[in-house]
């Protein structure tokens, strides 16, 4: 079995051993709350990294690359079951794709540039946001009956692929309130938040690979920025509890769900700032 950053065999089984405990996380928080499986992935993936040894600089790169490959696997499911249920808005998705994938790419040649510690700030600032708004917010406030205008629409997906990219998520934590917001109903939000995740994921992966080709420092079986190994891991089982957790949804409490992972997403950022300024 081969080394892990010059480790042993015992700190390769671990890695993989995490990595499966992250995709499990991943797809059940998906399932359960309807967001992104990356928002858990990332932080796992962060703290898998810096345990077996790679660079401050480098983990949080290779965890949001990582995790944008997933979401195109559990996206693409995703994206069929709510078609098929009428929840996405074909022609929304039409006229905001095109600003989101423009911010992904922006996002994805940033991320991949700066320091890593740039993402994890990005990635704890934006999660503890995620948090009190999860803890503190009711029903979605409706401001509009739709877009205001062409601009605002541009505006607010360019920043949703921009986050969404330097994060490694699918947007769906910022997408929904977005178009809750603008008069759409929740069920056709979270319905075309997964089929964004699709558009968020591709050209965020490919980015970060051609960003990482040449990197030294990159753990095994890396292609660029992107672990291919994790990523293999990972899909099938995000695919395989993603239904365990929508079954879930229907016999927990929702809210009390949406606290506990507000909990889960603060004490993540909390740890994150540590690390930054310890």
């Amino acid at each position: 079995m081969p080394e892990l950053l010059g480790g042993d065999a015992s700190q390769y089984l671990f890695w993989v051993v995490s990595i499966a405990v992250a995709g499990l996380l991943g797809g059940l928080i998906a399932g359960l709350l309807g967001v992104g499986g990356g928002i858990v992935i990332v932080p796992v993936l962060y703290h898998i990294f810096s345990a077996v040894g790679i660079a401050e600089t480098l983990r949080m790169k290779i965890a949001v690359a990582t995790s944008l490959a997933t979401i195109i696997a559990t996206s693409a499911v995703s994206v069929k079951s709510h078609y098929a249920r009428g929840a996405v808005d074909v022609p929304l998705l039409k006229s905001w794709s095109l600003p989101i994938a423009i911010g992904v790419v922006a996002g994805a040649l940033i991320g991949g540039r700066v320091d890593g510690r740039v993402l994890s700030i990005v990635f704890a600032t934006v999660a503890l946001l995620v948090a009190l708004q999860m803890t503190f917010s009711g029903a979605g406030t409706k401001l509009y009956d739709d877009f205001p205008n062409v601009f605002v629409k541009w505006a607010s997906g360019a920043f949703v692929g921009l986050i969404s990219a330097l994060m490694g998520i699918g947007g769906g934590s910022l997408s929904v309130p977005i178009l809750t917001a603008m008069g759409y109903d929740i069920r056709k939000a979270v319905g075309t938040a997964s089929a964004i995740g699709f558009v968020i994921a591709i050209p965020g992966t490919l980015t970060y690979i051609a960003s990482g080709i040449g990197v030294a420092g990159l753990p095994p079986f890396s292609l660029g920025y992107l672990n291919w190994v994790g990523a293999l891991v990972l899909v099938p089982l995000t695919m395989a509890m993603a239904p365990v957790g929508a079954r879930l949804a229907h016999t927990i409490p929702r809210r009390a769900l949406q606290r506990c992972f507000a909990v889960f997403l603060a004490i993540t950022s909390a740890r994150m700032f540590y690390d930054l300024f310890q």
